[in-house]
Order: C-alpha cells, then sequence, then structure tokens
C-alpha cells in the first residue's frame, strides 16, 4: 500500500453563515472519528465533535453531509444506494455537466465552442450515497452553530502552519 493513512477522510465543512461569506474550511477525520462517519448517508446530520482533531474539532456544531468523492475522484450521488461504483446513463445534473466541446477553424484560429444539446445523455460512473472506506472526500454544511464560530475555532491551526 501506499505511505499515506488509508482511515482518514478529508472533511470540507461550508459555513453557511452569510456574514462569514460562504468560507469553507478542510479539516482531517481520522481514528475512531472516522469510524463514527462510515454507513452514513448523504443528507444526514452529524455531530461536529466527530470533525477535527484535538482542539480544532467542531463541537457543538450539526453538520448536514451534501456529498463527497471516493480515492479516484469519482463523486457520491444522493440518488445512488450503496456504496458501490455503478455506470448510469446520466442527463446534464451532479457529476456530468451535459455538454459538448467541439474545436472549428474560424479566422485562421482555432477555437473552442461548447454545445449543450437538448436531451444529452451519457453513461458515467458514480458512486452511491453511503461513506464507504474508499471514499476520501466528504463535503459537510453547518446546520446548527456551536458557541464558537468557525473561524475563531480555526485560525490557530493557520496560525501555526504559517509559522
Amino acid at each position: 500500500m501506499s505511505g499515506k493513512n488509508q482511515s482518514e477522510f478529508v472533511a470540507v465543512v461550508n459555513d453557511t453563515n452569510p456574514d462569514n461569506g460562504g468560507k469553507s474550511y478542510s479539516l482531517k477525520i481520522t481514528g475512531n472519528n472516522h469510524a463514527q462517519i462510515l454507513g452514513k448517508r448523504i443528507g444526514d446530520v452529524v455531530d461536529g465533535i466527530f470533525v477535527g482533531e484535538g482542539e480544532q474539532t467542531l463541537s457543538g456544531y450539526k453538520l448536514e453531509i451534501t456529498g463527497g468523492s471516493d480515492k479516484t475522484g469519482t463523486p457520491l450521488r444522493k440518488d445512488l444506494d450503496g456504496g458501490s461504483r455503478q455506470s448510469i446513463l446520466v442527463t446534464q445534473s451532479t457529476g456530468y455537466k451535459g455538454q459538448v466541446i467541439v474545436h472549428k477553424k474560424k479566422g485562421g484560429d482555432k477555437k473552442r465552442f461548447r454545445y449543450k444539446p437538448d436531451g444529452l445523455r451519457r453513461r458515467r460512473t458514480f458512486r452511491g450515497n453511503t461513506i464507504t472506506q474508499d471514499t476520501r472526500q466528504i463535503n459537510l454544511k453547518v446546520v446548527e452553530t456551536g458557541k464558537k464560530s468557525l473561524s475563531a475555532i480555526l485560525s490557530t491551526e493557520a496560525e501555526e502552519a504559517s509559522e
């Protein structure tokens, strides 16, 4: 195996407070907290104490799982059950932009044009809505805030990294 820890998630926490300008923070979920997140689905609400390490835990926060991706970058999709990879036929939606890129010569230059034809469908691979060992990134949004703000909790981490 690789030297990277296999029992680790990267949690991207999106601050939904409009006063903070929609910032997102990246935290790690390891150890016993990793086991608490396994088996959860997109749309489930998770306690913030399981997110982060040491003093950077988000105790008092409630976080909703909004998505994620696996070790190969395949996105999780809410309408697929389970945690396995599945190849499905999709139109423009989560994980597929639904556009065709065409290269044409115009005035001696080669230009790139994007078309979004009606009814375009493609077969794409997605992972189900359940978090498994293969999941590497989990997207979370704040549903209920704690006593301290996210920037106050996570600012000490940024100061230590800059030193």
